[in-house]
């Protein structure tokens, strides 16, 4: 749950890409020298300092998910969406031939769907209607019948399916047309692989607990950025080049990458899973790269995250398993239960 998170600040990571370069490098070199023992030491300081991080996450989780049985914290993103749902009537919109009558609260769900691709049923009661499932089916029953969603299920397997919402192409077309999120954001339609669907629906979640963190801040969230958008970007532009015949492939990939924001790690461009764009307090735009660790990822896959700088979070049925790993290979990075 995202509701009221006080877990580790973001600024405590937003170096720890370098830092753990810099640690890298000189555990490196201090292999069998007589200084090695300060390399350790210093590794095992810097883990120690993480895992206080993710203690006190886990525990600010765990408070929350007890609050919540008695009545939700009251803090600004619930209170916009209460307003939003204090709001019964429903406006008329015209795309092409038809017309179709929404409220605020079903053109929310409309664009949060959107930009994520594919969000759960379950997630979206709690984080877009807190907690009122009699309203979010409603809402829900109306967008269906306009044909402007799709309801589905992750697997054929009833224990381990989840019902999951995406966008129809009618939907994606009046976000567009009625102008419902700025033109740089991306929206998307239909489920493209089904098989990561369990794996993207973790993602609304993780936007959310990044972007309380973010507002509690007093920072204001621009737009988002999946991994898919932000690959066709980079592959779109090394493509022109290439055709043009403009210069050698791996130093236009590092070039574009550069332009993008994008980290090159030891020659591979990597790219997280979501992107926030954000203003900060200080009406600067600053971005957020967050990646979902799951069981699979080994510690090649941690050790690259964690150079690119990313925010790294886990299932709260992983995390400990993946933190084992992280602190055998001397990883210095959180990984953030969601």
């Amino acid at each position: 749950m995202s509701r009221g998170y006080d877990g580790p600040e973001i600024d405590d990571f937003r170096n720890a890409g370098r830092e753990r370069e810099r640690a890298n490098s000189s555990r490196d070199r201090s292999r069998g020298s007589g200084t090695d023992w300060h390399t350790r030491a210093s590794v095992r300081l810097k883990l120690q300092k993480v895992r206080e991080a993710e203690s006190s996450s886990d525990h600010s989780i765990a408070q929350n998910r007890d609050r919540q049985q008695d009545s939700p914290p009251a803090i600004s993103r619930e209170c916009r969406q209460e307003e939003t749902l204090k709001e019964r009537d429903r406006s008329q919109y015209t795309d092409r031939d038809r017309t179709y009558a929404l409220r605020r609260s079903e053109i929310h769900t409309l664009t949060e769907v959107g930009k994520f691709r594919v969000v759960g049923v379950d997630d979206l009661a709690t984080l877009a209607y807190n907690g009122d499932r009699e309203r979010m089916q409603s809402d829900l029953r109306n967008l269906t019948r306009q044909g402007l969603i799709e309801q589905r299920r992750t697997t054929p397997l009833k224990k381990e399916s989840c019902r999951v919402l995406t966008l129809t192409d009618q939907g994606q077309r009046l976000i567009r047309r009625h102008g419902f999120v700025p033109d740089d954001q991306a929206i998307y339609s239909g489920l493209v692989k089904p098989k990561e669907a369990e794996h993207d629906t973790d993602l609304y979640r993780m936007y959310h607990k990044a972007a309380d963190e973010i507002e509690r801040k007093g920072g204001k969230v621009l737009g988002v950025q999946l991994d898919y958008e932000l690959k066709e970007k980079l592959y779109q532009r090394l493509g022109r080049a290439q055709a043009r015949g403009h210069g050698e492939t791996q130093r236009l990939k590092e070039t574009f990458a550069s332009d993008l924001q994008l980290p090159v790690v030891r020659g591979k461009v990597s790219f997280p899973d979501l992107r926030i764009e954000y203003a900060t307090q200080e009406n600067e735009i600053a971005r957020l790269d967050l990646e979902l660790a799951t069981r699979h990822y080994h510690a090649g896959h941690l050790a690259e995250k964690a150079r690119a700088g990313f925010q790294l979070y886990a299932r709260s049925k992983d995390a400990a398993g993946l933190r084992r790993v992280r602190d055998e290979h001397e990883i210095t990075a959180a990984i953030l239960s969601l």
